[in-house]
């Protein structure tokens, strides 16, 4: 009898993209990353896949990829934006699925997941059906395979939904415990109540559903999931690994699986280097021959189920009352707040329920002189999401369009799909999960249907806005000022809209900045330059064209004629109007540019006002994360040139300085600020520049000291790393002793420095090196490539790696 032990991670972030850009942008609460996918990426999705094990020194004897270990599920939105975001991640992810085929018996340790982690149960059929396609068909494009398996979003599930599966060929899914309602051995006929999660976990189950199908369910051991996901059990590998041991002896009448699933960022983001500790469980696992490490798919292949199940239809892992958390004041939250209520989430389900059945409508009126079966196109449209090119689209309409489309039909066509995209992401879960309908979970959801109530009007002439802020009205927020979920829509929402005529206002006042090429892409819009002049007086300056813009998701496209001023150092405002034709353009870049020849300001103001219009733009309405980048650029030379002014004056009175020292004389607040401005900028260069001098540093680390500088410390973490990093990404390239020199040098002078750096990507680089650059010089007979090596081993245990062990292995 064999035992096995199977560790399921669940990993997941909500859509996060503007609907407007298709693009994430900045939240300000996951600083200092640019967003809360960036952050976790960093904690949790690249740790896991390098993760290190460590002797009893606390040096590297092996970094591991676990995701060749485990089993897993990603939601196809978070590795969509790996894929972009992190590629060398993505790439081990999807390298261990395939790894896994030949460690474990032909079958791959990934898992599909529907689509946009909507609620299956609450959702209509047809939402369900498009769920589990775009899931289905999502994983067999990244990972080259169909999934055997499929994770429901939070868990929740229904008999329909299981049905809809196994229908696209989905051999099981993981339940918790307390999901299954009675139990019974093949061929009786006598159920026994399993109430309360007492279900035996360490067997799988066979679901036969009413038509006649069936689904293998594992439910996960609940307390070992408990435990790892809110306890203490990740601050010890060993005490994870043995808990997992215990669980596994216990178990004697069949060939066990213990397995536990738990939310994936539990490893590294939930609780700190806990991707360390499955690490290290993992490794004593699999050393152990008594237990056989495996995934779900593998499990089942060899050990059939012997026992059916019943489930408890509407039930989640994430909810004690089912699935009332994503449409009820049940009581489930986060508890940040016990004070709080949650009865926003009933109006707010309500609201979303009316608006689905509004955009139904509209699809199915519009799509019927374009699309065969609207629905059916629907179900494939994930392959257009997954693959926005020409080549894709148009073979899409080919297998989906009544006739051939002309260019306005074509353009109604992608927004009645995008419209149901939209109407899909607005029921993504982390919506109602959360503990008030002001977080940025739920304003998120809200953009996605604003999205789609744009959309719907764009192609019928018909706005639900109204009537869905009559329904938001009734959902208060536990924030008094901040009002209702209609006030929070206005507030939250509408800002984030953007347009053609908006990707040009961002592209005219930014070319005083940079210089565009003729075609570009700005998020999810093309640019075409067809004409541009700039003209230049003192510190105005004046910027005219025209630009083609299209919607690369849409195609929808429009001509546009700009006029923009740059008006002192910060005064930047712009007009954007229909183009009208090249004679029109003309006369009006002639009259502005002359005018502005001859100084004649208001003029200039005057033509553009009578040509554009009173409708004005300025920087606060470019892209969220292209005016941040701009306002950088405008404050970069007026803060250089603060910062020289410093340093002049720190010179200065450098020697003054030392006076007043050496006679206990209190230094005046305006020279230590100077000299503080002055040290910090002189160490940032001394640190960038191209080869290192300790010497320096280490002089103005003295001066520093002396004059009573406070370092900030995770400014100068970051500097240190980076240029760690940016010198081993250069050694990894181009392996020779100057290199290599060059990474000691270094690394030397962040050891100079009283603040802990993060070597954590330096030794992934390192360590790639080993296995691979390494192996091919111990090959080489040329001279001098015996001082390369030692030198090489000795860069290791400077990043502390054991040298001895991981070489002698």
């Amino acid at each position: 009898m064999e035992r096995y032990i199977c560790i399921h991670g669940h990993f997941y972030q909500p859509p996060r993209e503007n609907p407007w850009l298709d693009r994430i942008e900045a939240q300000e609460s996951a600083y200092p990353y640019h967003d809360w996918n960036e952050r976790v990426n960093a904690e949790c999705y690249a740790p896991i896949a390098v993760s290190r094990i460590l002797d009893g020194a606390g040096r590297i004897i092996r970094i591991v990829n676990n995701y060749e270990k485990i089993n897993f599920n990603f939601g196809p939105t978070l590795l969509s934006w790996i894929e972009w975001h992190s590629p060398h991640i993505y790439g081990k992810i999807i390298e261990a699925d395939r790894l896994s085929l030949a460690s474990r018996s032909g079958h791959g340790n990934a898992m599909a997941q529907a689509y946009n982690h909507m609620i299956m149960p609450l959702a209509g059929r047809r939402d369900k059906v498009t769920q589990v396609v775009w899931g289905v068909r999502d994983f067999s494009r990244r990972f080259g395979r169909h999934p055997e398996g499929m994770w429901l979003p939070e868990a929740a599930v229904d008999t329909e939904t299981l049905e809809i599966m196994s229908g696209l060929g989905i051999r099981f899914t993981i339940l918790s415990p307390g999901q299954a309602r009675a139990v019974r051995p093949l061929g009786r006929e006598e159920w026994t109540a399993v109430p309360g999660g007492s279900i035996d976990t360490t067997r799988p189950y066979l679901c036969r559903l009413p038509s006649g199908a069936e689904m293998n369910i594992i439910f996960y051991d609940g307390g070992i999931s408990h435990d790892v996901s809110f306890g203490d059990l990740l601050n010890s590998g060993e005490a994870f690994a043995k808990r997992l041991f215990e669980a596994s002896t216990a178990a004697s009448d069949h060939s066990p699986i213990i397995n536990i699933a738990t939310d994936g960022e539990t490893y590294g983001h939930h609780h700190k280097f806990g991707e360390m500790a499955l690490a290290y469980a993992v490794d004593r696992i699999e050393g152990d021959p008594g237990v056989r490490l495996t995934n779900y798919a593998e499990y089942l292949s060899q050990n059939s189920p012997a026992h059916e199940v019943q489930i408890v239809e509407n039930t989640s892992w994430s909810c004690a009352h089912g699935v009332e958390r994503w449409r009820s004041d049940c009581g489930c939250s986060t508890g940040g707040h016990p004070e709080w209520n949650q009865q926003w989430r009933a109006p707010l389900r309500r609201s979303l329920d009316r608006l689905r059945e509004r955009l139904a409508g509209v699809y199915e009126e519009f799509s019927s002189g374009l699309l065969r079966d609207p629905w059916e196109a629907r179900n494939d449209y994930i392959d257009v999401i997954l693959e926005r090119t020409e080549g894709v689209k148009d073979a899409f309409l080919k297998e989906h369009a009544v006739k051939p489309l002309n260019s306005l039909d074509r353009v109604t066509a992608f927004r009645l799909l995008e419209m149901q995209r939209n109407a899909m992401l607005m029921y993504t879960s982390c919506g109602w999960f959360f503990e008030d309908i002001s977080g940025i979970e739920t304003v998120q959801i809200l953009r996605y249907a604003a999205r789609a109530i744009e959309l719907a009007a764009e192609v019928s002439g018909r706005w639900f806005e109204e009537e869905f802020l009559s329904g938001l009205s009734e959902a208060k927020s536990n924030v008094e000022e901040l009002g209702n979920g209609a006030d929070i829509y206005r507030r939250s929402v509408l800002p984030s809209r953007a347009d053609l005529r908006r990707a040009a206002v961002h592209v005219a006042i930014s070319s005083f900045f940079e210089d565009y090429p003729e075609k570009t892409e700005l998020y999810c819009y093309g640019v075409e330059r067809l004409a541009y002049e700039k003209l230049k007086h003192d510190d105005t300056e004046v910027a005219i064209g025209r630009l083609r813009v299209s919607s690369l998701i849409t195609e929808e496209a429009k001509s546009l004629v700009f006029a923009a001023l740059q008006l002192g150092s910060y005064d930047y405002n712009c007009a954007v109007t229909d183009d009208t034709g090249g004679e029109s353009y003309t006369r009006m870049k002639e009259e502005i540019l002359s005018g502005f020849s001859r100084g004649d300001l208001p003029g200039v103001l005057r033509v553009v006002q009578r040509c554009f219009g009173p409708e004005r733009y300025t920087i606060k309405d470019l892209f969220k994360d292209e005016q941040h980048r701009l306002l950088d650029v405008i404050m970069r030379d007026t803060i250089d040139d603060i910062e020289r002014n410093f340093e002049g004056v720190y010179e200065k009175n450098a020697f003054l300085m030392g006076l007043l020292e050496e006679f206990g004389h209190r230094i005046p607040g305006v020279l230590k600020m100077a000299t503080e401005i002055a040290l910090k900028r002189e160490l940032q260069q001394a640190v960038q520049d191209s080869r290192v001098d300790t010497e320096r540093i280490g002089y103005l680390l003295r001066e520093m000291k002396r004059w009573h500088v406070e370092l900030d410390r995770k400014w100068l973490e970051m500097l240190l790393r980076r240029r760690l990093e940016e010198e081993m990404r250069r050694f990894s390239e181009t392996p020779d002793t100057e290199h290599l020199d060059r990474v000691n040098e270094v690394l030397s002078t962040v050891f100079l420095f009283p603040v802990e750096v993060n070597l954590w990507t330096a030794q992934n680089i390192y360590h790639e090196m080993l296995l691979s650059v390494y192996p091919e010089v111990l090959r080489c007979e040329e001279s001098g490539i015996r001082v390369w090596r030692e030198g090489f081993l000795h860069l290791g245990k400077r990043l502390f790696f054991n040298i001895e062990e991981i070489t002698r292995s």
